[in-house]
């Protein structure tokens, strides 16, 4: 039985030597071993660690040598084995989650001394040929070199499969539990699957070039949300965003030029890292109110459709509010918990895209809008020019819960 991951083997005498460990793991294959005899069956059982270089390994006997296991992180593929003699710790990182569950087990029967169902090796020198699971990074541009009749290593963290003619993502991807960045541009996919939010390492997804419509909610809602870093879907079909796409707050850079956007999410605001945003050659006709909440580096919005301020306002004042109105603004301000388990999906649709006014209240349907333009330089250091012209500007909404807000705040309208 073998299992391939990283080790790093500390000697627990090095702190009281004032000595440290280097603290990193190497690439190597575990073997469950047993030594074998002419004259009696096999009775000691050995864990067989062997590397690139020490290929014929280092054995360490396990028969009631092992002190604990620590598995507290064994699902991300992680693990300590603390031997007796030698006073070791067999750190393992980077192991297939299920593999190093079922390797753990044998390990502990053979440290009670029970017999073994599963098939364990000799003491036999490792394969160069096996060493090839370990590779970190692959790329693949054209449909030829498209692995069809073989796994993924599964050790991959990056993988890209650019120019091969795609049109779904291969579920295979989705079980590469530590893959960091997805490069999938130059394809044909026209819809994500769910389970890339299982993928819980991915930092970087790119989907540049494809025939996307839209970027699903179950995808904002999944563990994305901590690991999502980088994000481009430029050059797809993309019309809208879905307003559960700013809970992906880990977002530092996000691309979308060359799609069909009509309008940013309206709480597009609550993405507080995000740093650079491209949305350049799209048909927006002007920026939510919420836009003025974020913080960039560089911000690209050439060639929208952008239109001109419009003169009067829009009112949609309620007098007296409805009780919807009512309870809305309750629920929002005093933020009560809300989801489709307690009330209407319909209701917590309304909830999530409630407006914001200028004092910071919020409003259903009861407001007054008015448009403005705003100097992008207020919210981004580096600004490409909106037109050929040379603008800096572009329209923005905003709202006004009360016609007290609207006239106290009239000069940011003019």
């Amino acid at each position: 039985m073998k299992l391939h991951c990283e080790v790093e083997v500390i000697s627990r005498h090095l702190p009281a030597l004032g000595l440290r460990n280097r603290g990193k793991g190497v690439r190597a294959v575990l073997s469950l071993c047993q030594q074998t005899s002419r004259s009696q069956p096999p009775v000691r059982a050995f864990l067989l660690i062997s590397t690139l270089k020490d290929k014929r390994g280092t054995r360490y006997e396990l028969r009631e040598n092992i002190e604990q296991f620590f598995t507290k992180f064994v699902d991300e593929g992680k693990a300590t084995v603390r031997l007796k003699e030698p006073p070791v710790d067999i750190c393992l990182s980077k192991a297939n989650s299920s593999s190093l569950k079922g390797f753990l087990s044998v390990m502990r029967l053979a440290h009670r001394g029970c017999n073994v169902d599963t098939p364990v090796s000799t003491l036999t020198p490792v394969k160069t040929s096996e060493f090839e699971n370990f590779k970190t990074k692959m790329v693949i541009t054209s449909k030829k070199d498209y692995p069809l009749s073989k796994n993924f290593p599964y050790s991959l963290e990056h993988l890209q499969t650019s120019y091969c003619g795609l049109v779904r993502v291969d579920m295979r991807m989705l079980c590469l539990k530590s893959l960091r960045k997805l490069d999938l541009s130059h394809n044909h996919i026209k819809k994500l699957p769910a389970t890339i939010g299982d993928l819980i390492h991915l930092q970087e997804l790119n989907l540049n070039d494809n025939h996307l419509e839209s970027f699903s909610v179950a995808l904002c809602h999944s563990t994305l949300q901590k690991s999502l870093r980088s994000l481009d879907l430029s050059k797809n079909k993309i019309k809208a965003l879905p307003v559960q796409f700013c809970q992906l707050q880990e977002l530092k850079n996000l691309k979308l030029d060359d799609n069909e956007l009509i309008q940013f999410p309206c709480k597009i605001g609550q993405l507080i890292n995000l740093r650079f945003l491209s949305a350049a050659r799209n048909k927006l006709p002007f920026l939510p109110s919420e836009f003025r909440n974020l913080s960039l580096e560089y911000l690209d919005l050439f060639g929208n459709t952008f239109e001109q301020p419009k003169v009067l306002p829009v009112i949609k004042l309620q007098a007296p509010l409805t009780l919807l109105e009512s309870s809305a603004r309750t629920i929002l301000h005093n933020r009560i918990p809300y989801g489709s388990h307690i009330i209407p999906f319909h209701l917590c649709q309304d909830l999530d895209t409630a407006k914001i006014c200028v004092c910071g209240r919020f409003c259903l349907n009861s407001f007054i809008q008015g448009t403005t333009t705003m100097n992008l330089h207020s919210v981004a250091h580096t600004v490409v020019l909106v037109d050929n012209l040379g603008g800096t500007e572009a329209p923005i909404i905003s709202y006004f819960c009360s016609l007290g807000c609207y006239v106290n705040s009239s000069d940011m309208l003019k």
